[in-house]
């Protein structure tokens, strides 16, 4: 691998470019209009623009990311998060350009893809799994019957679906019928595929995750995080390794993770993600993301691995630098996301440009960022800014150095989710763990202290793992 274009922007295309680097490959970037004189432009060898600022002229584009691949003389491709990370269609597409793919095969994230085929695949793999259907549901079946085998509550999933996406709960029998049709039409509307599964809901799960790696003949994992602070499935602080898992259940989702990648011949770094049930202490399956995560850097923290690193290497035909046997899990860590957006209005974007950014710089803290000074934030793009990153000996000295770095942090010229972040890090929930997945749609009164009124949007659920 001697020149790596990277498909993406913002903060995740500066931390890939910084691996490339540190290996000495080349980077070009691709980048739309507007982000010509981006942080992650700077950072670039080169800069390839591939359209104007709408995504689907430009980072969605698969005809125009690979006219720059060829026109750059790119031997490698990195999709990062988000965009066309996990669109099967434009991996094959590199790969029959003669390009090397830094991610898994076309066949697996199609398999990945497919949320009622990965269930299946994970059953395979002897991986748990919520009762539920096997598959997606035929549209000539006996619902109401299977629904009653499954029990209530329960949610209709949209088997091509993803990122929170296409999913419905239906809490009583009589809702069963008219929620299907509903999840059929949406299905079908948002990713073009009708089909629908039937799975056990539970209440005031925790979800949890594991990050695996792998090449040609092996597959490890590196330990666990924990996502359940969010809202509208749109996550908000992440840590590692997930908190209060009884040992049975750490172990059971790591091993079985490493089967299943081990089953469906993965390649590159993957997360499988569990609901846990603190009530029955069971872990099920979600789903796997067939890419480089968001939160992969609390994992980085507490295991010393550059997952990216890692990602490159697998890709360039090279063994993984490390063994199961050398992963050493030292501390605990946090990451808190900063998005512009408003928490005391709605969660509203607020575009413009950073006028005043101070970092925190207080203890083993870390900033992963797409933007400076002077950037500015489009309207066209997700509002993250950047990732805070904490790590401490233990969870309680990470909670306490979180909470430090929110208070450090200061941005002016937009409005950001730091006051939100700052009150979710001091409740006694998250330092007790007895937060859920949708704790913040039920805790709104939480927050009347940090914004004068509560905090809106209760039970509404948004995502990017």
């Amino acid at each position: 691998m001697r020149k790596l274009l990277v498909a993406n922007r913002g903060e995740i295309a500066a931390r890939i470019i910084r691996s490339a680097r540190d290996a000495g490959i080349r980077t070009v970037l691709t980048v739309s209009e507007p982000d010509r004189d981006s942080v992650a432009a700077t950072m670039a060898d080169e800069t390839v623009v591939i359209g104007p600022a709408p995504v689907t002229g430009s980072y969605l584009n698969i005809d125009a990311v690979l006219d720059a691949v060829r026109s750059s003389g790119a031997d490698a491709v990195h999709p990062g998060f988000g965009f066309l990370s996990e669109n099967a269609d434009f991996a094959r597409a590199v790969l029959d350009a003669g390009v090397t793919w830094v991610g898994p095969s076309p066949e697996t994230i199609e398999l990945m893809g497919n949320k009622s085929a990965a269930r299946e695949a994970a059953e395979a793999a002897g991986v748990p799994t919520l009762p539920g259907t096997r598959g997606a549901l035929d549209p000539g079946a006996d619902a109401e019957t299977t629904a009653a085998g499954i029990g209530y509550p329960l949610v209709v999933k949209a088997s091509a679906g993803g990122g929170g996406r296409g999913i419905r709960l239906v809490e009583k029998p009589g809702e069963l019928l008219s929620t299907i049709e509903l999840a059929r039409a949406e299905a079908r509307a948002a990713f073009g595929d009708p089909s629908v599964y039937l799975e056990r809901f539970i209440e005031n799960a925790r979800h949890v995750e594991v990050q695996i790696l792998a090449d040609d003949t092996r597959v490890i994992h590196l330990g666990d995080r924990d996502c359940s602070m969010q809202r509208r499935h749109q996550k908000l602080l992440e840590e590692a390794p997930a908190p209060a898992l009884p040992d049975h259940v750490r172990e059971t989702i790591r091993s079985s993770s490493v089967e299943l990648a081990r089953n469906c011949g993965y390649r590159g770094a993957g997360t499988v993600e569990f609901l846990y049930d603190p009530v029955r202490q069971e872990a099920s399956f979600i789903e796997m993301n067939t890419r480089i995560q968001v939160e992969h850097p609390v994992t980085e923290m507490i295991t010393g691995v550059d997952i990216v690193a890692e990602q490159l290497r697998v890709a360039d035909g090279l063994p993984l630098s490390v063994s199961q046997g050398d992963i050493v899990f030292d501390g605990h860590a946090f990451e808190a996301r900063i998005n512009a957006e408003d928490p005391a209005n709605s969660f509203m974007p607020s575009p413009g440009t950073l006028t005043t950014v101070i970092w925190p710089t207080t203890g083993e803290v870390r900033v992963d960022t797409g933007f400076e000074e002077g950037s500015a934030v489009l309207p066209f793009y997700d509002s993250m800014i950047a990732k805070i990153i904490v790590h401490a000996a233990t969870r309680d000295l990470a909670l306490e150095a979180l909470r430090t770095a929110l208070d450090e942090l200061h941005i002016e010229g937009v409005a950001t989710t730091r006051p939100l972040l700052a009150a979710l890090a001091a409740t006694p929930e998250l330092r007790e763990v007895r937060h859920h997945s949708t704790f913040v749609e039920h805790s709104g009164e939480l927050y009347t202290a940090h914004h004068g009124e509560s905090l809106p949007g209760a039970h509404h659920q948004k995502g990017l793992s």
